[in-house]
């Protein structure tokens, strides 16, 4: 097993702690609220931390409502290619777009702002769905000298995959902070997540 003992060269990668992701929120994950606490104990013990936001704005087209006659969780086929249609969430300047209320955020350098352009969506803090365009977020963090890249957060199955699995195809090791995540969990989402991440070289921490 990696040693997982924290460094100055390592990065906490908090994905999308928001609202509408959250209990009560449009696209509430399961269990979301319970990894707050997790994440706030975490934070101190770093001396990079980035958050994610999703940020879209209004009739972005991963929403369901934006396609007549489509439902919530179909997918559809968008120039980029497949793409799971959502509920409205995160929508910029709204208050299901905001981090959580308990998220302390204080320690975060860097929020990156994703899925703001309407026409494509974004999972991963490092590209958008296309695989093709960047955040900016590799070129950070290879600024700050980091090497490794720890992630938790929302959603395990989609962002948090993503995320991850991203972190390694621009040449950082990957660590999975499993407790710190909680899933959508569709038809084995979490499991496929999970496999995939230990596919490339996540290493997965439970």
């Amino acid at each position: 097993m990696p040693d997982l003992t924290i460094q100055d060269s390592d990065c906490l990668l908090i994905i999308d702690v928001q609202n509408d992701f959250c209990q009560g929120g449009s696209l509430a994950v399961p269990d979301a609220d319970a990894i707050v606490p997790l994440i706030n104990e975490l934070s101190p013990q770093f001396a990079t931390v980035v958050l994610t936001q999703d940020w879209h704005p209004a009739g972005h087209s991963s929403f369901a409502s934006s396609h007549a006659g489509k439902q919530p969780f179909e997918s559809i086929t968008l120039p980029y290619g497949e793409q799971t249609l959502w509920p409205d969430h995160c929508v910029q300047g709204s208050h299901g777009a905001e981090f959580h209320p308990r998220l302390a955020c204080d320690a975060a350098q860097l929020i990156i702002r994703k899925g703001f352009r309407s026409a494509i969506d974004s999972y991963s803090a490092f590209y958008e769905n296309d695989h093709t365009t960047t955040t900016g977020l590799t070129g950070y963090l290879q600024q700050r000298g980091i090497r490794r890249v720890f992630c938790v957060g929302l959603a395990l199955d989609y962002c948090v995959r993503y995320s991850a699995v991203d972190a390694r195809r621009e040449g950082f090791d990957a660590v999975l902070l499993e407790h710190a995540c909680r899933g959508i969990d569709m038809n084995g989402s979490n499991d496929a997540a999970l496999a995939a991440m230990k596919e490339v070289g996540v290493v997965i921490d439970s």
